[in-house]
């Protein structure tokens, strides 16, 4: 993405990487395959890193749990039994018909953010604890563990604002990005 393109976080993100980093991201693969082909890795989708798998926007700015029809269209021609995605940065474990479970481990340190894609539409966790999971493989069944740990956000909340990010700081302090 060109830099004029970018949102706010991700200038502020860009602005803090040398060469050598964004070479690192550029050659970074778009998904991963682990564990002789049981875990599958993406950021969003398969096929896109700016799409949510398990939750969808509705018409007027809602995020819900997306329709398990089409959670499962994405997940065609994935063998693995474990398949792990974020983007929404909220933390999820959905099961598919034929056992394989997607996850979303959630998010350390953004809670919350806004997106104007496909509509303007507000994603928030309403926790500022760090969320994460712990996957354990118990005899080819994969148990999913959520751990949400609260944390001093101070060091990161002054750094938010400092970049004059003042709805960043707040969401950090609070897991909301806004109380409507």
């Amino acid at each position: 993405k060109a830099v004029e393109d970018m949102g706010p976080s991700d200038r502020v993100a860009y602005d803090q990487l040398e060469e050598r980093h964004l070479v690192w991201l550029r050659d970074m693969p778009a998904t991963k395959v682990l564990a002789d082909g049981r875990i599958f890795l993406c950021h969003g989708t398969p096929t896109s890193d700016t799409t949510y798998w398990l939750e969808t926007v509705t018409a007027t700015g809602d995020v819900v749990l997306r329709p398990k029809k089409k959670i499962e269209a994405e997940a065609e021609g994935i063998a693995a039994s474990l398949i792990l995605c974020g983007h929404t940065h909220t933390p999820r474990v959905v099961r598919l018909s034929d056992g394989r479970q997607i996850v979303n481990p959630g998010s350390v340190g953004c809670p919350g953010y806004d997106d104007d894609q496909p509509v303007p539409h507000i994603v928030q966790t309403g926790t500022p604890n760090a969320s994460y999971a712990v996957i354990d493989d118990d005899a080819g069944n994969w148990r999913v563990t959520f751990r949400s740990i609260p944390y001093d956000p101070s060091r990161m909340v002054l750094l938010a604002e400092k970049a004059g990010r003042e709805e960043w700081a707040h969401v950090i302090r609070t897991g909301w990005l806004r109380v409507e």
